[in-house]
């Protein structure tokens, strides 16, 4: 069932799958000195859909398929997730190429998100580019999830400005927190990360318990930009080093919530924009504590964020204000490029095609998949 299954997703696009000779890597390699490199990116790693062609560094095609059916159930449900990825592929990577102008035929090589993620979401993504790579006798490029975040600053666009190395890197989503130094494209190392809930999941959290609907966190944004940030006061988490940790803030707004409920029962209504501008201050300040702290460390003064939160006003005005406050230049993505999108993976399938990096078919997805 599961090889029918498989079969129907590809038939559009193998076109004589046949065991690669043991020659191709080789054959591969020569073929990096093309002056255009053709990459079609897929990601799939949680509950978007994702197709784009690059062409070099340049971003011809970046399609989105969001799957709203979470919404109802207060969050992502892996399994529904895997299913609507099997749906939305196909149509997806259609609409990558023809908003890129290109065939198939025209391709360079096939990225991937490998990891981390929803195992059913990778595995949806991992094997159509597996088979598509196969059918076409093209390289496959397997991509990290959260390097691509960092890496999205080096698509090319209009005005748009890349770090040089080394820089610091905050990688700040759902279900990544991380302080990452940045040295060369292909190598980082993390410095400093949560040690339990992301600080995505602060923000969706904090927003389960004022009672406000899934995904909370653009929402706790939203009200915060008409809110008073110094109207409650909510503690920050002393853990050494450059470490996070967000679950003590989750039980501090719980208990608050409670509290103040129970005098005023309808404390969360009147209060909501001064209570999620406080949160939202809060999380701030752990955030740039932490690359003050880094900063201070490495004497590195260039810092970018990447990641679906650093969407979020508040952490973009930070690090905007950091450049005259503390010297530092900083790199904000563009909205688009905040949240899961196949761009990203593209632009590092291209990094690793000059490089010669490329996997073979035996490769598989990981839910847990660490940069370095």
């Amino acid at each position: 069932m599961a090889r029918k299954i498989l079969i129907s997703i590809f038939r559009s696009f193998l076109i004589g799958c046949y065991v690669l000779p043991l020659s191709i890597q080789y054959l591969f390699q020569t073929q990096v000195k093309k002056e255009n490199i053709y990459i079609l990116a897929i990601e799939s790693s949680c509950d978007d859909t994702s197709a784009a062609v690059m062409c070099n560094t340049t971003r011809l095609s970046n399609v989105v398929a969001t799957q709203k059916i979470h919404e109802e159930y207060g969050g992502v449900v892996p399994e529904l997730a895997s299913r609507a990825h099997q749906q939305n592929i196909v149509p997806v990577v259609h609409q990558a190429l023809d908003k890129a102008n290109i065939d198939k035929k025209q391709l360079s090589a096939i990225a991937f998100t490998r990891g981390p993620g929803l195992m059913g979401s990778l595995l949806v993504g991992t094997s159509f580019a597996k088979s598509m790579a196969l059918g076409l006798q093209i390289p496959l490029i397997e991509v990290n999830h959260m390097q691509a975040h960092i890496l999205a600053h080096f698509i090319e666009e209009e005005g748009s400005e890349s770090p040089s190395f080394p820089f610091l890197a905050l990688t700040i989503s759902g279900g990544h927190t991380q302080v990452v130094l940045v040295k060369d494209y292909l190598d980082m190392e993390v410095l400093g990360e949560t040690l339990d809930d992301a600080v995505g999941e602060a923000f969706d959290k904090s927003a389960k318990i004022l009672g406000l609907p899934y995904p909370g966190g653009p929402l706790v944004d939203k009200y915060a930009r008409l809110g008073n940030p110094d109207a409650f006061q909510f503690p920050k988490p002393k853990v050494e080093g450059l470490n996070f940790s967000f679950s003590g803030l989750k039980t501090s707004v719980l208990y608050f919530i409670q509290r103040e409920r129970k005098k005023d029962p309808d404390f969360v209504e009147t209060h909501l924009n001064d209570i999620c501008a406080s949160i939202q201050k809060t999380i701030v300040n752990i955030l740039m504590d932490k690359l003050k702290a880094a900063v201070k460390q490495t004497g590195i003064t260039q810092v970018a964020i990447g990641g679906g939160v650093s969407a979020n006003s508040g952490i973009r005005k930070a690090l905007q204000e950091a450049e005259e406050d503390y010297g530092w230049k900083t790199y904000i993505p563009k909205f688009e490029y905040c949240t899961d999108n196949a761009a990203m993976i593209g632009i590092v399938g291209y990094l690793k095609y000059r490089m010669g990096d490329f996997s073979d078919q035996s490769i598989t997805a990981r839910a847990r998949y660490v940069i370095g």
